[in-house]
């Protein structure tokens, strides 16, 4: 029997392969099979988000980056998604919010780091 992680892993990288061929539909599938197994596999929800996003399903991938925030409220790369998904649907006032959220993370994250 295969070792799940392994197997996520393996999803995890087709829907790479298949988001870099814009094959979106086909990302978004294998994503979520990643996610089957491993309901809180960060990488897989961010890849999940943005190929939503691209895919046309904006409040789905809201829904997605959300989703990671909950999992880590410091994943800065997902603030900055929702800011991104909120400005394409002319939600103004979410978006700045979300993109204050990853600015403040960011700028924790240099002073951690010494810069």
């Amino acid at each position: 029997m295969t070792d799940p992680n392994t197997l996520k892993e393996d999803y995890f990288f087709s829907a790479v392969d298949f988001f870099s061929e814009n094959q979106l539909g086909e990302a978004i599938a294998e994503y979520r099979k990643a996610l089957d197994i491993d309901p809180d596999y960060q990488d897989a929800l961010h890849g999940l988000a943005r190929a939503q996003f691209d895919h046309g399903e904006v409040d789905a991938a809201i829904e997605t980056a959300k989703r990671l925030t909950t999992i880590d409220a410091d994943d800065t790369l997902a603030h900055t998604s929702l800011s991104m998904f909120y400005q394409s649907k002319g939600l103004i006032e979410d978006a700045e919010r979300e993109g204050n959220v990853a600015r403040v993370l960011g700028w924790k994250q240099d002073l951690k780091e010494g810069g």
